[in-house]
């Protein structure tokens, strides 16, 4: 997916919607590119975080919504939930499916759009998304198919990365060299306080609870080098620019993550905020 997204302009009326299937065609072809899963499996904490924080009990039916490579989804079926886990880049929810296999963990995988969910309504005790569901173009549509899906008194739970930290940073400085799409709101979104009351609030008792994930790399530079080779929004921003525009991008990366950067001895620590949020269905 494209992960650098910005509001739409709203000085200038306007009915048209953005084109989602295009974007999602785009996406879709981002995160296919390179290698998510290795991004993804360094993030397995999170998913285990959330899973102790929901506390749900053994067997309850969970569903992982833009799964990746099944962060989440192991961090549930390892406490014995029945955890259904979908995505619609079918070559992440392979390497999902590898690494249950690999642990003898029964897990059901399906393809789905994380805006149009092929699940009736109240299906799931439970529904969660690491890092991913955020990233849907079309979010309160998104976000209404959480809530439907989730039985009443069920939780939906959700980690995102917030507007003000430093993968929020990166967002920016990503869209400040490669346009996102026009009047597709930043995903960072999912990760504001007032955005996550206003959408949820209404459906929800809301838990929001800020923490922080630490990107450890041996240094700025294998981070700048590994997202540029395996992340797909940032390979592809790559991809688009010529020689000097390419330097340009790694050096603003690199600025950005000296801003955050606590190593003091030529490795990389960043702390990045992002929000744990459990709302439980009323």
């Amino acid at each position: 997916m494209n992960a650098v997204t910005t509001a739409a302009n709203t000085n200038t009326p306007t009915t048209d919607l953005p084109d989602y299937a295009a974007i999602k065609t785009k996406q879709n072809a981002a995160w296919s590119s390179g290698d998510y899963a290795k991004i993804g499996a360094t993030l397995q904490i999170v998913g285990e975080e959330l899973a102790e924080t929901m506390d749900l009990r053994p067997d309850a039916k969970v569903l992982d919504v833009a799964a990746g490579n099944g962060n989440a989804t192991l961090a549930f079926a390892r406490r014995w939930c029945d955890v259904t886990s979908t995505d619609y880049v079918d070559t992440l929810l392979e390497r999902g499916r590898a690494r249950a296999e690999a642990e003898g963990l029964d897990v059901n995988f399906q393809i789905a759009d994380a805006e149009a969910l092929p699940f009736e309504d109240g299906a799931f005790d439970a529904v969660v998304s690491t890092y991913g569901v955020m990233f849907a173009p079309d979010q309160q549509t998104a976000a209404s198919e959480l809530i439907r899906v989730c039985r009443p008194g069920g939780k939906i739970g959700l980690a995102n990365w917030t507007p003000d930290g430093f993968i929020g940073a990166i967002f920016k400085t990503l869209g400040s060299h490669v346009a996102p799409p026009a009047g597709v709101k930043s995903p960072a979104l999912w990760g504001s306080r007032d955005w996550v009351d206003a959408t949820f609030g209404p459906h929800a008792d809301i838990s929001f609870t800020a923490k922080d994930f630490v990107f450890r790399y041996r240094s700025p530079d294998h981070f700048a080098s590994f997202f540029r080779t395996y992340y797909g929004p940032v390979h592809k921003a790559f991809l688009a620019l010529d020689a000097d525009g390419q330097d340009a991008l790694h050096a603003d990366l690199l600025a950005t993550v000296a801003r955050y950067d606590t190593a003091t001895d030529g490795s990389m620590r960043v702390p990045s905020q992002y929000a744990e949020i459990v709302a439980t269905k009323a």
